[in-house]
């Protein structure tokens, strides 16, 4: 009978357990998917994706393979979190407007600058480009870094790769991990190459004396960094904002108009937002922002960027690029956080702690790298030695092998001289063997050699390959022992990188104040705004409105005449005022649709019951009634909502309350005759209703019995002879005797 194993719960404090757990996936996503490591400047992903196509063989100079092939390759092998983000990786990297150095060749669609996606893996093809095989793979077999086991063990990856020039600032990276993001811009290859050499030369080297080498960022797509004072605190903290203005220039046309030409965009701007930005030009002309653009259009191809905004005749060119840096993404922040894994930790780092690292792991691959050489070297030499004392004997070597009756006898004699188990023919033979003292290694490459090795040049050959052998363990010898020859073959290693892939920098980096768009002065005239029952505004000329204000008047819920430079109030049931700029509001043709409402202001035309819209000039001049169907009512001065506000609280009302009606007073009346929906019906003097703020409640203007509401309201003077209809009937307003407020009133029965 197996023993019954004993029952043992352990209470924890369930939050412990949580609190544990988050930090772990945390940190997991942190070092394993999210940051890149500060040594190579690569994500797990990327670093995985690349050995998996060096692996594969799929070299600079050989043929494409297909990148379904690569993604289900390192899928299977090195990382396990889905195809698409390996792909998503792989066309990133082959993508030369978003990388400052491609580590990838693409065959094939990978995208677009204006945010086209790439094709699906299975159509597409890469490989590596030339520089990834040179800096980042080529000392793997070195014994450069540290191997570790994949997922599950199957297969050994490298930890980091043994990259020889700094790519987190040269790539630059962009990830979102958890409770922190890393936000490096790309750098200038040469610029950072140069930096580099300058921290080797000088370790105690400055912030400012490095910003004196890398200028800045250097974005794949130009641009112009317009606060350069700002980047040497950028620099120093590793964090802080760059502003990035696209590049625009200047083109003559015919007919004496000029076109704005925007044939650099900022980096923030890949993707959408190159179609974002011409959609924001359209909306400036749409919102009379300018009267100046005539039209846009995006002529770019593989030659570059090029989006041309054509110009009015007469427009200033220099105030409508400020009013685009201005208001749209043509001028944009790149927030800047160069956070990465340092040790096994995330750490935002400044450019010297970042070129520092990657120094010290220079230092580390170089002294490993020559390190494994040396060794290598040093088993060569002894080989060599041991096949060059060979041949000056090997008539008795010769003799010994045709004596022995086994390899194993024939090395056991060239490694101790022992002839007991060899049969000499000859005893000066034997004599001599006994003197042989070859090591193991050296008598087994003896027992290894062809005979073609004892030809005269064969034999000269081998005399040369050990001198080079000696020379390279003597260089070895000294990198390895004196830091300023490994300094200098670093240097060296870092000039070669420099003079191949180096560049010009594409991005300009100066010191530029706020762009200021003087606006046009605009003429004030006359309009008439028109609001369908449909929720679609816009504005037409008074004279337009003139030939057609029947059909105007039938066609639209509200006609208004006012300022082109005014403004449009919209009170609603639930006691909110909208204020609507008339500017905002597309002006047009008769005909014209105009746009929707809600698109130009925060009045919801589906959701909110429209109690009053008028032109806020009147409203302001003017006394304003409030009534609620609960029967409060209150004066209020219309300048009160003359704000800037886009909406305010109109009234104050209690719960389940709504406005029924506002409207503006003039001299003339006098009285006001309240209506309920149970026919009750109160006239009383106007003048017995207070004035209040905006915020106040009011006063009850008529008691109404239980689950009564009121539902009209008139202004009257003391003979005024209008009728209303009540139950089909018309009522004199003056049959309804004079009272005072807040009493219940006449019950009118029919």
């Amino acid at each position: 009978m197996p023993s019954k194993i004993k029952e043992e719960i352990i209470s924890t404090e369930y939050s412990e357990i949580m609190q544990k757990n988050y930090i772990d996936y945390a940190m997991s996503v942190i070092v394993s998917r999210a940051l890149p490591d500060v040594r190579d400047g690569l994500k797990p992903v990327q670093r995985r994706t690349l050995y998996d196509m060096s692996e594969l063989g799929i070299k600079h100079d050989k043929p494409f393979r297909k990148c379904a092939r690569i993604v289900g390759d390192t899928m299977g092998k090195y990382h396990p979190h889905g195809d698409s983000s390996i792909y998503d990786s792989l066309v990133v990297m082959a993508q030369d407007f978003k990388k400052g150095q491609i580590l990838v060749d693409g065959h094939g669609n990978f995208g677009s600058i204006e945010g086209d996606g790439a094709a699906a893996m299975r159509y597409t093809e890469a490989r590596l480009h030339k520089i990834t095989e040179e800096a980042f793979l080529s000392d793997l077999d070195k014994d450069t870094v540290d191997f570790v086991p994949n997922f599950d063990e199957t297969e050994k990856e490298p930890s980091v790769l043994p990259v020889k020039i700094p790519n987190f600032l040269i790539n630059g990276s962009e990830g979102i991990a958890v409770g922190m993001a890393t936000s490096t811009p790309p750098h200038n290859l040469t610029e950072v190459i140069e930096a580099e050499k300058a921290y080797l030369k000088n370790p105690d080297i400055t912030t400012e004396e490095l910003m004196e080498i890398v200028k800045g960022p250097d974005f794949p797509t130009g641009g112009i960094v317009v606060n350069k004072d700002d980047l040497l605190g950028i620099y120093e903290k590793g964090e802080g904002k760059i502003r990035i203005r696209g590049r625009v220039i200047t083109e003559d046309v015919k007919g004496g108009r000029q076109n704005l030409v925007v044939t650099e965009i900022p980096y923030t701007m890949i993707g959408s937002g190159i179609g974002k930005f011409m959609s924001d030009v359209a909306s400036l002309v749409e919102n009379r922002k300018t009267g100046d653009i005539a039209d846009i259009s995006n002529q770019s191809d593989k030659e570059g960027t090029r989006i041309v905004i054509e110009l009015k005749k007469g427009a200033d060119p220099e105030n409508i690029k400020n009013l685009l840096y201005q208001k749209t993404r043509l001028e944009d922040t790149f927030g800047v956080n160069m956070l990465s894994v340092v040790n096994g930790r995330p750490e935002t780092m400044g450019i010297r702690g970042i070129l520092s690292n990657h120094v010290g792991f220079l230092y580390e691959v170089n002294t490993r790298k020559y390190t494994s050489l040396l060794k290598k070297d040093q088993e060569k030499r002894e080989i060599e030695e041991g096949l060059i004392k060979a041949v000056d004997v090997i008539d008795i070597i010769i003799a010994t092998l045709r004596g022995a009756k086994s390899r194993s006898d024939a090395l056991h004699c060239l490694m101790t001289g022992d002839i007991e188990k060899i049969n000499f023919r000859r005893t000066e033979d034997a004599l001599m063997a006994q003197n042989f003292s070859f090591s193991e290694k050296q008598a087994n490459a003896i027992l290894d050699m062809r005979l073609h090795r004892l030809i005269g040049l064969e034999i000269e050959a081998l005399i040369k390959e050990h001198e080079d052998t000696l020379k390279r363990i003597a260089e070895y010898e000294d990198l390895l022992s004196n830091p300023n020859s490994m300094k200098k073959s670093i240097i060296k290693d870092l000039n070669g990188f420099e003079k191949e892939y180096g560049r010009d920098r594409k991005t300009e980096i100066i010191n530029a104040g706020a762009a200021v768009f003087e606006e046009k002065p605009v003429e004030e005239v006359d309009v008439f705004f028109l609001l369908d029952r449909f929720g679609y505004a816009h504005t037409v000329d008074t004279s337009t409105f003139e030939r057609n204000e029947e059909t105007a008047r039938a066609e639209n819920k509200y006609c208004i005449k006012v300022k082109n430079t005014g403004k449009i109030i919209i009170f609603t049931a639930a006691g909110q005022a909208h204020i609507i700029k008339v500017s905002d509001v597309p002006h047009g043709k008769f005909r014209d649709k105009g746009k929707p409402i809600d698109n130009i202001s925060n009045y919801d035309s589906a959701a909110e019951e429209t109690v009053f819209v008028e032109n806020l000039a009147e409203i302001v001049s003017s006394k304003l009634l409030f009534l609620t169907k609960n029967a409060f009512g209150k004066v209020v001065d219309g300048s009160e909502f003359d704000v800037q506000k886009r909406s305010v609280a109109a009234t104050n009302l209690s719960s389940g309350d709504e406005l029924i009606l506002v409207t503006k007073l003039d001299m003339e009346t006098r009285q006001i005759l309240l209506q309920s929906v149970k026919g009750f019906f109160l006239r009383f003097a106007l003048s017995e209703i207070p004035e209040k703020k905006k915020g106040a409640v009011g006063v009850r203007t008529m008691k109404l019995s239980k689950d009564d509401v009121l539902s009209d309201a008139y202004l009257m003077n003391f003979a005024d002879e209008r009728t209303i209809e009540y139950k089909g009937k018309e009522i004199p307003m003056t049959c309804v005797k004079n009272t005072h407020r807040d009493t219940k009133g006449t019950k009118i029965r029919i």
